[in-house]
């Protein structure tokens, strides 16, 4: 299920960030370190072009420090982009950005003008907390809903690095189902706009492949089922979601499994690895190529048809 989400502030958004890029020196991502390609937003390579980007993998803290490590070197292939794994509960971590900001835009401290840069990324990855954290007093509104921030702002961080701060940007459609899911799993999306059974399900089927052993240490299971389902149904037994009757609440169970992981008490646990992005780039590649083609077949067939009627008329 490919999910849209774009509220119209969010096109405002994108209108904004459009007319401001010319006057930056360098753009600020931050993503999510459990999921760096989907929380990677498409628009903002278009945006940015050839202007130097730092990617910033926040809630590291949260991520598996192996995978992390393999994100950053991954993203690092791409020209001009420095990544660095950060969580806004060390502030030290936070600090360093403006030291990573004039080391890629040198000429801009050589000449003392203040490097200007815009800081993006989606919904609920921790942009506010960064920005206030950097500012060393609160400007930006922080909250775990997505979509807190609605407006553009300038701040100047004194120290020769001006902000430009953006709403948290969702692209129109998230085109690979997968992401979609990953999306929902971290919070990144909100809690209604998708089946919360089914986002578990996702989640339960991923753990089971990539982490069995924090399944069964957080939930004191003595064997792994083979299913999403049997997973779901035994951590229900394990943690009394039950219905009247002993029937499973299937609800309750993939709240508490979600909970459970986006406040880190399974583990430090990544939703995906460079590897898989590499698959499923192709893959949604290759499914944008075949809706274009049926696109244009219909939009040929339309003008055959109004060709015919013409000639007949």
């Amino acid at each position: 299920m490919a999910i849209q989400w774009y509220p119209g502030h969010m096109h405002k958004a994108r209108k904004e960030i459009e007319e401001a890029m010319p006057q930056v020196d360098l753009v600020i991502e931050v993503l999510d370190a459990r999921i760096p390609y989907s929380s990677e937003n498409p628009m903002v390579s278009q945006l940015r072009g050839d202007k130097p980007c730092i990617k910033l993998l926040n809630k590291s803290d949260l991520a598996d420090p192996a995978v992390t490590e393999r994100w950053i070197e991954y993203l690092e292939r791409e020209q001009g982009v420095k990544a660095s794994a950060i969580t806004t509960l060390q502030p030290g971590m936070v600090k360093s950005i403006p030291d990573i900001c004039r080391k890629l835009v040198p000429h801009r401290d050589v000449m003392e003008k203040d490097i200007r840069t815009m800081i993006m990324g989606i919904p609920n990855v921790g942009k506010s907390t960064i920005i206030n954290t950097l500012a060393g007093r609160t400007i930006a509104k922080t909250g775990n809903e997505p979509a807190v921030t609605k407006t553009q702002q300038r701040i100047n961080l004194r120290n020769g690095i001006v902000l430009s701060d953006t709403p948290g940007i969702l692209w129109p459609k998230v085109d690979n189902e997968a992401s979609s899911y990953r999306l929902a799993v971290t919070g990144a999306i909100k809690d209604t706009a998708m089946e919360y059974e089914d986002v578990a399900m996702f989640a339960a089927e991923y753990f089971l492949k990539a982490y069995p052993e924090a399944m069964l240490e957080r939930y004191k299971l003595s064997s792994l089922p083979y299913t999403d389902i049997g997973l779901l149904e035994a951590i229900a037994g394990s943690r009394g979601a039950l219905r009247p009757g002993g029937r499973i609440d299937y609800h309750k169970v993939s709240e508490l499994l979600l909970h459970d992981y986006r406040s880190g008490r399974i583990g430090l646990l990544s939703l995906e690895t460079p590897e898989m992005a590499e698959i499923e780039k192709v893959e949604v590649a290759r499914l944008l190529a075949e809706k274009e083609a049926l696109k244009q077949q219909k939009i040929a067939q339309e003008k055959l048809k109004r060709s015919g009627k013409r000639h007949n008329d």
